[in-house]
């Protein structure tokens, strides 16, 4: 059976966290960099519809796209190394997959038959994997399956990979990444890890084309014969993936391993050309020799685990390097500010940037924040919560509205400055429910978001319920708070500024989602800009 998409699949042995969506995105950018038109997808074995009511601790950043669909942060990574949009297809999870199966039992499709794993569910994982294939705009279609293999819930898509090798023959590949553990007390790199990896997707039917070694020190020529003579593929099969001090740099040393070389010989395509990344190797030359220098304090609740922050840490580090500087971030637990200590804390910082983040918790560290950048005159961006905060912490110590508060918190509040948006007040599921993806918003002309963008009308992506309350807009306005930016359909508030504030900027939607190593977010740049401004 024939098929004009070729597939890649992309598996894990051994631990997890090996970096599997790195990899995946690093070959994508190398294919892309050829001429091939490439998309990644993640399929995850946990049995949520999708991340979107999973808490930061369990599964970091929850990454939303264009289209509004709530997923996994590896997606992030692939829209930052290609620089191409993902959508709800990009992201499927065993959930969404028993969900489609037991909708189509209700309705009959099955005519009476009993339904299995095999070939119900299997069939469904394969229906997804082509999805994107039979859209007509992509070459090659690269799927990571998270987890690790031989855990119980990987099997079905374990299983949907051997059907697909079985039915698209020379259109399908599998890479697997895999740990050679380096054992300090024998001074060696070990390759039984590996073995055994491999030997458990053989035992599930599963022969990998390529393998991905993790390791800390150098594979030698012994060891990747070795490696290869047990695990069936050729030594130029077996691929050495060092720990990398960015991981920017990961595309390149695949490239030097000739990963995407293989991959194509594999599908049987022709190389095109060598790949173009004077852009990457500029971007990369950037970051690694800054000019200067900015201190922004990164001010949540979750700053313990830098992944629930994942895609602002990279836009600082794309809109770093519009400016030839590197950004040391301040990871700063909002749980442990107070009045008396913000002074010690923020006092030493360039730029103060309030996350985004949900409930009651920490919020109070988060105002005292707000207040110290305020009447310090150190540039501000608040993002989502970050900017309802900055909203709250205006109302109360400007306008004099002690009682101000949002109604998520404070449900009978005398001046609920943040309220519950329309569309949401009959709402009682929790999860896929909120303002999702991406939406326009309109800009005042004489702002420092207009003057970030230089554009009247953006379109940003958004994951809330809560809004600027706009019945106070007039008030607000009145004492120096201006809202630079509305939705033209609903008029909801999207951006505040303080024009008497050298830079003071609040945005309810997510601009770190869009920031991407071609285009570095400019709300990202000119925050860094007015940092680096405040600092000289």
């Amino acid at each position: 059976m024939s098929n004009s998409t070729k597939y890649v699949f992309v598996t894990g042995g051994v631990a997890s966290s090996l970096g599997k969506g790195i990899i995946s995105a690093s070959l994508a950018k190398l294919l892309q960099a050829r001429g091939y038109s490439t998309t990644i997808q993640k399929l995850d074995p946990y049995i949520n519809i999708d991340p979107g009511t999973l808490n930061p601790y369990e599964h970091g950043e929850c990454y939303v796209t264009d289209d509004g669909a709530e997923t996994d942060l590896d997606l992030g990574h692939y829209e930052r190394f290609l620089n191409v949009r993902t959508s709800q297809a990009n992201n499927i999870t065993t959930g969404r997959i028993y969900q489609s199966v037991i909708d189509k039992e209700r309705r009959g499709e099955y005519l009476g038959k009993t339904v299995q794993v095999i070939p119900h569910i299997t069939d469904e994982i394969k229906l997804n994997i082509q999805s994107l294939g039979q859209l007509g705009e992509y070459d090659i279609v690269i799927t990571e399956i998270g987890g690790t293999v031989g855990d119980i819930e990987s099997l079905p898509y374990v299983e949907a990979v051997r059907q697909m090798l079985w039915e698209f023959e020379d259109d399908c590949i599998v890479v697997h990444l895999t740990l050679v553990p380096y054992l300090a007390a024998a001074g060696e790199l070990k390759t039984k890890p590996t073995q055994h990896a491999v030997k458990q997707l053989l035992e599930l039917g599963v022969q990998p084309d390529i393998l991905c070694c993790r390791t800390e020190h150098e594979l030698d020529l012994n060891l990747r014969k070795k490696i290869a003579k047990f695990c069936n593929v050729a030594p130029e099969a077996v691929i050495e993936s060092r720990d990398a001090s960015s991981i920017y740099d990961v595309p390149l040393l695949m490239q030097a391993e000739e990963l995407d070389e293989i991959v194509l010989k594999k599908l049987g395509l022709s190389r095109k050309s060598t790949p173009d990344l004077t852009n990457w190797k500029s971007f990369l030359s950037t970051l690694k020799n800054p000019e200067h220098e900015v201190n922004i304090g990164l001010i949540g609740k979750y700053v313990e685990l830098k992944d629930a922050y994942k895609s602002i840490n990279e836009a600082f580090i794309h809109g770093g390097t519009a400016h030839k500087c590197k950004v040391n971030i301040h990871w700063i637990h909002s749980d442990k500010l107070t009045k008396t200590n913000v002074d010690k804390n923020l006092a030493k910082l360039d730029g103060i940037l309030v996350a985004p983040g949900f409930g009651s918790r920490g919020i109070s560290g988060k105002i005292s924040a707000v207040k110290f950048a305020r009447e310090n005159n150190i540039p501000f961006l608040g993002i989502c919560l970050g900017m309802q905060c900055a909203v709250i912490e205006f109302a109360r110590h400007v306008i004099g509205w002690e009682e101000a508060h949002t109604v998520e918190i404070a449900p009978d509040s005398k001046r609920p400055v943040i309220t519950l948006m329309e569309s949401q007040k009959n709402i009682e599921d929790m999860g896929g429910t909120m303002r999702l993806g991406a939406y326009k918003c309109e800009l005042k002309s004489d702002s420092k978001i207009y003057d970030a963008y230089n554009r009247e009308v953006i379109r940003e992506r958004h994951r809330h319920r809560f809004e600027f309350n706009s019945e106070y807009t007039e008030e607000f306005e009145k004492y120096g708070m201006i809202a630079t930016g509305k939705n033209p359909e609903t008029g909801l508030v999207e951006v505040v500024e303080i024009p008497s504030h050298p830079w003071f900027v609040g945005v309810q939607f997510h601009p770190e989602y869009k920031s991407t190593v071609e285009a570095p977010h400019p709300l990202f740049a000119a925050f860094i800009k007015a940092s680096l401004d405040n600092k000289k």
